[in-house]
């Protein structure tokens, strides 16, 4: 199977360390993993946006870097659901626009290899103990592409239950959004930054030490509300907690 790491912008620019947790993580069960040093931004910003036509050539990028791999693993489920969820979207109106199906064509041998990294771990490795070694209290908030788009379920916790040392505790008001939802932050700031404090709030009376999720863009908004407020919960990315170990621990 060849398997490449799809960073992400976020990640690669602020979170590099996620990337490489992805990579240690998969080594250590078997796979090797590329970086495509072409790969760049999958137009999510940008469909989000309202720019549809700008965002189309960085679809067909996506899938030029990324067509020859069997899996492309990615440490994001907003961006896995970009590719998987509103790649077929924008062959769709090229369609209905006249243009014909080249666009979908392109963009569609990506879309169903496409997986956020906790997919492929349990539907493709079919692995839920990952060696990991983590002592520490966790409690998981479940992003919401995850949660709606992708339907990742209860994969993240079975993984984070496997791993020894940590105890995982249920989150309150898990399935509620966070308040960062991309340019939402930006557009509507005082609510945004509501929905943050409501979620730290619920973090800080597990009692845990850490929150974890499977988006750092979710983890930067909430650590930013964190870290304002003097919280000493802090946010850690389920990758670095998976690749943890006894010889390599994480934070």
């Amino acid at each position: 199977m060849r398997v490449a790491l799809f960073l992400t912008c976020v990640n690669d620019t602020l979170y590099p360390d996620t990337g490489r947790a992805v990579v240690r993580l998969l080594n250590r069960l078997g796979v090797d993993v590329d970086f495509p040093l072409a790969q760049t931004c999958c137009g999510q910003a940008h469909y989000n946006t309202g720019y549809r036509h700008e965002t189309e050539p960085l679809a067909r990028h996506f899938a030029e870097v990324f067509g020859e791999y069997d899996a492309i693993v990615t440490p994001s489920g907003s961006c896995a659901a970009m590719v998987r969820e509103l790649y077929p979207k924008l062959g769709e109106r090229a369609r209905a626009e006249g243009r014909g199906t080249e666009l979908a064509d392109v963009l569609a041998p990506v879309v169903p290899k496409t997986y956020e990294l906790t997919e492929f771990l349990v539907d493709v490795l079919g692995v839920t103990d990952v060696g990991a070694v983590y002592p520490h209290k966790v409690t998981y908030h479940p992003t919401c592409h995850g949660l709606r788009s992708l339907g990742l379920g209860d994969r993240p916790s079975r993984l984070l239950e496997a791993v020894r040392g940590l105890e995982l505790v249920e989150l309150p008001g898990a399935d509620e959004c966070c308040g960062f939802g991309g340019t939402f932050a930006v557009k509507n700031a005082g609510v945004s930054a509501a929905m943050g404090a409501d979620k730290m709030r619920n973090a800080e009376s597990t009692g845990a030490e850490v929150l974890c999720a499977a988006d750092n863009s979710c983890l930067m908004h909430l650590g930013g509300t964190m870290s304002r407020a003097g919280s000493l919960v802090r946010p850690v990315h389920i990758a670095e907690i998976l690749a943890s170990t006894e010889e390599e621990p994480a934070r």
